[in-house]
């Protein structure tokens, strides 16, 4: 009997565990699927509710556990001093040691009271301290599932940082951004920063708080309304009226109006109202866009919204003298108004062969002297040659007749200016230092560069801010002459230079000349070759009579312009210098080259005496190890040393163009680019005439020889062919620091 009491004692036991087992699966395959079921609404949810720490409990022990027959939920009212079990701490089923009794006493739907008890903490009390009963072990884990109550469909929205004031405006933000209309936005890289930039701050309106402009937005309100100090149209910066705009759709729209005027004012103070291909096709200015990205970023978090969207415009000291000029011309400038009173012609007469040197006084002339901005010896009553120079000046620059006698007509002229056309003027000058590079110069070199004013004839040569050296130049005649306007860098000089006759000027000029007399190009000292292809090429030689002189100044270009010597010296005397093809001839090339190397090689001492001791009939190319940018600009209008806006002649009429197309302007259209045909350096086959001396005789270049380009500023990764036979092989360049 107690063998049979034994053997039953054995089976239940086993028959406990296998219940317990199962149990124990059930709960774990429960709580898989109640997780797997949590919607993605649930878990945010559960996610967003503050839970406890978990509470260091170790795992129960056999002695822990104790028989329960009803498996009820212990009332906790016994016990109110007891700290609470947090739910989290209870180990999982697959932790528990379960003995029979408690298996078999605890229904599996007890768990619904523990989550209650959870999930209303107001209805329950704390429980006991026993941390092993079974219903806190298979309640705990299926916790998670308590928000099930919540509708699964209602999507949670993340926390937004958009004051509730706001909202409505962000929300019809989002609506307009997101339909990527044009209707504010016409370019696309602004529309994409204007996504990137609301998207980011969830669309929060940056130009108001609450209905009201914020600093920033009243910053960049001024600098629109002030565009016409820096010669813009305030016009094409419309300012919506956000007093007006009261309901969420009207500020978002004016908040998208006022973001468009301030990316349209940045873009064209910054590259000019008009791009210089809409001028002529002998223009190239490096282009310099602007950012939408970095506009937004700037203006939006400085502490001076006006300034930083006024910093787009020219920062040269050349361009703010021009705005300041500007406000005087429209009579916001201080100071008393000069008239110069009637009165006998007066005329300066230097010393002759015959005659001494006649000066007259008068007492007008120091008002004068005020008017032409003649600082020195201000209260002279002379007129002599400084005054009668002036006025010669002012002559040129208003159109009249050059004399240098202040007559009635000049009188007039200078006390009643053209005061529209001067500030006609000013304006396109200020345009077209929107056009130019924002650094002139090269940091690496104290910020040196060339600058060539066309109409003023004049080239200089300036560093750290100041003034290094200066001299008269000549320029393009007007028409297909014309030298263009480009920034380019200066990589070598070449002392002895070879005169390569550009293609124009051969077909144009020299081979009709040939027609005429076939022995005017050796006269000239030029030499003719005629290529395979039948093409021709036509040189000078190194040499003094050279058209290039001694020294000529690279700065390889598609136009195929240079500066350089020329051994006629007489045309620097003259007032207008626009006599050349189209090159930039300089009055004193040695001391130009001299300053130029100083300032690339300061450790090689380069005098002029040194330069000139370089002449002969072998080129030598001087290479910079560090470019020098080189600036050809049109200033017809600046401020000199002296304070005093000087105007000069529109000799290529560019003024006139520039003029024509602002006031009669298709809008934004003036920024789109203009193609124009490219410079040709082809020479089409040529028949010569009889008695025409060809120093090759055939025996040139084919068609895939060098261009007139690789034959002027050279082509270092091309081999030169090899000289025919009977020809001597061409002077090799020597390269020398």
């Amino acid at each position: 009997m107690r063998d049979c009491l034994n053997h039953r004692a054995g089976f239940d036991r086993v028959l406990m565990t296998v219940a317990a087992t199962f149990l124990t699966v059930s709960a774990s395959s429960a709580l898989a699927q109640d997780q797997a079921r949590s919607s993605a609404a649930e878990l945010a949810i559960e996610a967003a509710i503050p839970r406890p720490e978990p509470a260091n409990v170790p795992p129960p022990t056999a002695s822990d556990i104790k028989l329960d027959t009803t498996a009820t939920v212990q009332d906790s009212a016994k016990e109110p001093t007891k700290e609470p079990v947090k739910a989290e701490a209870a180990p999982g089923p697959d932790k528990v040691e379960t003995k029979p009794s408690d298996v078999a006493t605890t229904p599996a739907s007890e768990a619904p009271k523990s989550e209650t008890a959870k999930s209303e903490p107001a209805k329950t009390e704390p429980a006991k301290s026993e941390p092993a009963k079974a219903d806190t072990a298979t309640a705990t884990p299926a916790a998670p599932a308590a928000p099930a109550a919540a509708p699964a469909a209602e999507p949670v929205k993340a926390a937004s940082n958009v004051p509730a004031a706001d909202q409505p405006v962000a929300d019809k933000l989002k609506d307009i951004i997101g339909a990527k209309t044009s209707r504010h936005f016409d370019r696309k890289n602004e529309r994409a920063a204007i996504e990137k930039f609301y998207g980011a701050r969830d669309f929060a309106p940056v130009w108001t708080q609450a209905g009201s402009l914020t600093a920033a937005a009243k910053g960049v309100i001024a600098r629109l309304k002030d565009a016409a100090s820096d010669g813009l149209n305030p016009a094409d910066y419309p300012v919506p009226d956000f007093a007006a705009a009261t309901t969420p759709d009207a500020l978002a729209d004016a908040e998208l109006k006022l973001t468009a005027s301030m990316f349209d004012y940045a873009r064209q103070a910054q590259s000019g109202r008009m791009h210089w291909s809409q001028v002529s096709g002998d223009i190239l200015y490096p282009e310099h866009p602007v950012d939408p990205n970095e506009v937004l970023a700037k203006v939006t978090t400085a502490a001076d919204a006006s300034a930083a969207l006024d910093s787009y415009n020219p920062p040269q000291k050349l361009y703010k003298e021009l705005k300041a000029k500007l406000a005087e011309l429209r009579g916001l400038g201080s100071g008393p108004v000069i008239e110069i009173a009637d009165g006998p012609a007066l005329k300066y007469t230097p010393a002759g062969k015959k005659q001494a040197e006649i000066v007259v006084e008068d007492p007008r002339v120091p008002q004068l002297r005020a008017k032409l901005g003649l600082a020195e010896n201000a209260g002279d009553t002379r007129y002599d040659a400084t005054v009668a120079e002036a006025v010669r000046k002012f002559q040129s620059g208003a159109e009249m007749k050059v004399t240098g006698i202040l007559d009635d007509k000049t009188v007039k002229a200078i006390n009643t200016p053209k005061r529209d056309k001067q500030i006609d003027t000013v304006l396109v000058n200020m345009e077209r230092w929107r056009w130019l590079p924002r650094d002139l110069g090269v940091p690496s070199l104290g910020d040196a560069y060339v600058i060539l004013n066309i109409p003023d004839y004049t080239l200089k040569v300036m560093q750290r801010g100041q003034q290094v050296w200066t001299t008269r130049v000549v320029t393009g005649k007007p028409g297909t002459h014309a030298t263009p306007l480009l920034t380019e860098t200066m990589k070598y000089i070449t002392v002895n230079p070879t005169w390569n006759v550009p293609p124009s000027i051969v077909y144009n000029e020299y081979l009709p000349a040939l027609q005429q007399d076939p022995t005017v190009l050796q006269r000239m000292g030029l030499k003719l070759e005629q290529n395979r292809d039948g093409s021709v090429h036509i040189s000078q030689p190194p040499g003094e009579a050279n058209a290039l002189g001694r020294i000529r100044f690279n700065f390889p270009n598609k136009f195929l312009v240079y500066q350089h010597d020329t051994p006629d010296k007489n045309l620097f005397a003259k007032e207008d210098r626009a006599f050349s093809h189209g090159c930039m001839r300089v009055q004193n090339p040695d001391q130009y080259a001299s300053i130029l190397l100083n300032i690339a090689m300061p450790n090689e001492k380069y005098t002029p005496e040194r330069v000139r001791s370089m002449y002969g009939r072998s080129e030598i190319d001087l290479k910079f190890p560090t470019p020098i940018p080189v600036n050809i600009t049109y200033q017809t209008a600046f401020v000199d040393d002296a304070g005093k806006l000087q105007i000069r002649k529109d000799v290529y009429g560019r003024d006139a163009t520039m003029i024509n197309i602002l006031k009669n302007g298709r809008g934004k259209d003036l920024e789109n680019v203009v193609a124009h045909s490219q410079p040709s350096y082809s020479r089409p086959a040529t028949t010569l005439p009889s008695g025409v001396a060809i120093a090759n005789n055939g025996g040139g270049f084919g068609s895939s020889g060098p261009n007139f380009f690789e034959r002027l500023f050279g082509a270092p990764a091309l081999a030169p062919p090899p000289a025919p036979v009977g020809r001597r092989p061409q002077q090799q360049r020597v390269f020398t620091r």
